[in-house]
């Protein structure tokens, strides 16, 4: 195999484990985030607004996270920069 053949199995490989790290983390932190705002909803229902604000907010940034990480395994895979080093 060639080095261009090379780059390319290991970049899908890294692609295809951080879309792997990049999903899992953030969706386990949304539970986390959802399970604290219905604990702290339990105790003060009162505050609900107040959590319910807070909580989507936080859930928005946690999202975020995996978004990113989608546009960068997007540009490794189908735009990757490095790829016209090898090409040359």
């Amino acid at each position: 195999m060639t080095d261009i053949h090379w780059f390319s199995t290991l970049s899908t490989v890294v692609a295809a484990l951080a879309i792997a790290i990049g999903g899992a983390l953030p969706a386990y932190a949304m539970g986390k985030a959802i399970a604290q705002a219905l604990d702290a909803l339990a105790r003060q229902p009162e505050a609900e607004k107040i959590i319910t604000r807070t909580l989507f907010i936080g859930l928005a940034m946690i999202e975020s996270l995996a978004i990113y990480v989608l546009v960068v395994v997007l540009i490794i895979l189908f735009r990757n920069p490095l790829l016209e080093y090898f090409v040359q």
